[in-house]
């Protein structure tokens, strides 16, 4: 059996609070996939090899996939999938291409680009109109998930969004964005903290994402702030880098049946091994 391509794509964390849809982070944690010649029967309908037919033929071909980011829990799983099969298909053609080109291939099947976008280039994002700005290797704080049981879809999520806010909303979410960005670029944990709250879409997210306020009421010693992962149910508490593994220690005690995970940031996106 040859193989013709091996591949690995990160997890994301989205939105980063006032930051949505154009922001996001890469985390160390990964999904793979080897593409070999074959003739086994291939699920057409696997996102994965959705992305792969964008941009080369699947007949003769073979894909085994390996799942280490939960699914459905806001932590970017169909966006690392869409880009492992992206990548894979153009290892397998022998093309190079930009990050930018591959989210503009990748984004119809992914619905919205900042996923997508930190999945393909690492480090933190941000995206508009498929372009991506890359604009530091890491935020100024750690991040921590907390990774309930319950699942989230995306689609029920955007569904729970009001099609209108009020202005206030919009001005307060606005001015935190802006916070956010700077706080992103020059690295300020004082900042980042004063960026870390919204009003678009987390007060309409949290009912399915019920530890955003229980964190919040009481944030670990050493938490500059915390926020919705994506669509939920996971949140992601931001911790100094200094106090990460003694906030990590307070939550997983706080919080029992929640799967707590010390994560890093990663400065690679999806690439071929």
């Amino acid at each position: 059996m040859t193989v013709l391509a091996r591949v690995r794509a990160p997890a994301s964390t989205a939105n980063l609070g006032p930051g949505f849809d154009c922001a996001a982070v890469a985390l160390d944690l990964w999904n793979e996939l080897e593409v070999s010649e074959g003739d086994d029967e291939i699920d057409a309908e696997h996102l994965g090899v959705r992305a792969f037919a964008l941009v080369a033929p699947l007949e003769g071909k073979r894909f085994r996939f390996t799942d280490d980011i939960p699914r459905e829990r806001g932590l970017g799983s169909s966006a690392a999938v869409i880009a492992l099969g992206l990548i894979a298909a153009h290892a397998v053609t022998g093309r190079i291409v930009e990050p930018e080109d591959l989210l503009a291939e990748g984004v119809a099947l992914e619905g919205h680009a900042d996923n997508l976008a930190a999945a393909l280039t690492g480090g933190v994002c941000l995206t508009w109109d498929s372009r991506i700005a890359r604009v530091a290797d890491r935020p100024p704080a750690v991040p921590i998930a907390l990774v309930p049981e319950a699942t989230v879809s995306t689609e029920a999520a955007r569904r729970a969004l009001p099609q209108d806010v009020a202005h206030a909303d919009a001005t307060f979410t606005a001015g935190r964005a802006a916070l956010l960005g700077a706080a992103l670029a020059s690295g300020s944990e004082e900042l980042f903290a004063a960026a870390l709250e919204d009003r678009l879409h987390e007060p309409y997210r949290s009912r399915g994402a019920p530890l955003l306020e229980s964190v919040r009421e009481r944030l670990p010693q050493g938490a500059l702030g915390v926020t919705i992962s994506g669509s939920g149910p996971s949140v992601i508490v931001w911790a100094r880098p200094e106090a990460a593994p003694a906030c990590a220690q307070e939550l997983i005690v706080r919080y029992p049946d929640v799967r707590v995970i010390e994560l890093s940031v990663s400065s690679r996106g999806a690439h071929a091994l």
